[in-house]
């Protein structure tokens, strides 16, 4: 566990809390933001006017699905890529590049594997030109407070997933920073360890026993960000951009199943999943829409779920994805395909089933591949031109590349060839086309590629 009690030295000096002078200072100020790359001929926008502030003595989440530039908006504030338009100031001054006072955690660790522990938390400190004595002081004082008093002289490879995140964490604790950059830093541990790590932080941080003065975590994860922030920036996907601020009222340490936390934790997905529900409403999906990757096995697999007692064909989004261990980034691409292709609705945060999915849920495997078809050809506009394309050619044959390049018109390269990835899967389930991933043709169901 993290040592709340640890020695420290100036490096983990106690930051000012809420009824200090220096309390509610602005640290950070994210105006107008906005970062594209060009594409064709125009920009592709990643992020669209963002704004934020971020004060002293608050944790600040960005909580999005895969897509919203999360990620890209944290390095911008980082000063490691620069934004096409707006700016971003750091204690009153502009950013122009990486700014002293402001430290990252990484999702995957992102440890040096030939250094100890004690080689990897010192390494920032000797980039800064840190004398040896001054920075293995620091150095043992951060790993004796992030919890690893014993493990200094271990390399990462000794270690479990938790403990090198630990490492990470004190890594980026030892350069005294004001302004700690998190990038969903618990996502790639197992729930217990994720669970352990969140609280002892939150305890160093309630405490006041970290050196930061505030905190900003990007993070897909919906009960994470209400477990943890202060306030909380929903960002919309493809481009990112806020549409919900929401202040999380709650005191530390905070209790999951007090229900004023379900509450806010529904509302959350409510405003999410409104917002989904309405751009399909109104614009639907285009050729070159992007889709998610989402396999055939399961979609079919949350249509038999959701239709069989206790949910009737109806269920509180929450309440599934904590029945069936899924986060943002799991659960709401499954729904979001299940709705463009009219097998489930999306409304105030709950997910129903059409009645074309409850037929579907009691069909055999002949009857739902012929249903997905009819559905797939109909909705998704790529998977009809791949069709029309083929039928119309007089060997019922198409390359990879001409689909691609269409799609790259209004996508990145990366974007598009996901997108493709997932209609090929699809496609492939109704036999509504063939695919051969060698000479990367498409053909006819019934036509030997």
């Amino acid at each position: 566990m993290l040592n709340p009690k640890a020695a420290t030295t100036e490096v983990l000096q106690t930051p000012p809390r809420a009824g200090t002078p220096d309390a509610g200072r602005e640290i950070l100020n994210v105006k107008d933001v906005s970062r594209g790359f060009s594409k064709a001929q125009e920009d592709l926008l990643v992020l669209d006017d963002v704004n934020l502030t971020l004060r002293e003595g608050e944790i600040v989440g960005l909580l999005g699905r895969s897509g919203s530039g999360k990620s890209t908006l944290l390095r911008i504030i980082a000063g490691l890529i620069q934004p096409t338009d707006g700016h971003v100031d750091y204690l009153g001054k502009p950013l122009d590049g990486p700014a002293e006072g402001v430290a990252m955690v990484f999702q995957t660790f992102a440890l040096f594997p030939w250094l100890t522990v004690l080689q990897n938390v010192e390494a920032g400190l000797e980039a800064l030109g840190v004398g040896a004595s001054a920075r293995r002081e620091r150095a043992l004082a951060a790993i004796d407070l992030i919890g690893l008093d014993g493990f200094e002289n271990a390399y990462p490879r000794e270690l479990s997933g938790g403990m090198r995140q630990r490492v990470g964490f004190a890594r980026a604790l030892v350069v005294d920073p004001t302004l700690m950059l998190m990038d969903e830093p618990f996502s790639a541990l197992d729930v217990l360890t994720a669970e352990t790590l969140r609280t002892d932080l939150l305890d160093l941080w309630t405490q006041g026993r970290l050196p930061i003065k505030s905190v900003l975590i990007v993070t897909h994860n919906i009960e994470e960000a209400v477990f943890m922030c202060d306030r909380i920036l929903v960002l919309s996907s493809n481009p990112g951009k806020v549409i919900a601020e929401i202040q999380v009222p709650f005191k530390h340490p905070r209790n999951r199943l007090d229900p004023a936390f379900r509450r806010l934790v529904d509302d959350i997905y409510a405003r999410m999943t409104a917002r989904q529900v309405s751009e399909a409403a109104t614009t639907g999906l285009e050729l070159g829409s992007r889709l998610p990757e989402v396999s055939t096995n399961l979609m079919a697999g949350l249509i038999e779920t959701l239709a069989v007692p206790p949910y009737n064909g109806r269920a509180d989004m929450p309440e599934i994805a904590r029945s069936l261990h899924l986060e943002v980034d799991d659960l709401f691409p499954i729904a979001e395909v299940l709705q463009h292709l009219g097998f489930a609705e999306m409304r105030e945060g709950d997910i129903f089933l059409t009645p074309q999915a409850r037929a579907f849920a009691e069909f055999g495997t002949q009857e739902r591949k012929m249903m997905f078809a009819e559905h797939l050809l109909r909705n998704v506009p790529l998977a009809a031109r791949i069709k029309k394309v083929l039928d119309e050619r007089p060997g019922h044959r198409a390359p990879r590349v001409r689909f691609e390049q269409e799609l790259e018109d209004s996508l990145s390269d990366h974007a598009a060839q996901q997108t493709l990835d997932a209609v090929i899967n699809w496609g492939r389930y109704g036999e509504v086309f063939s695919y051969n991933d060698q000479s990367e043709i498409f053909s006819l169901a019934d036509v030997e590629a």
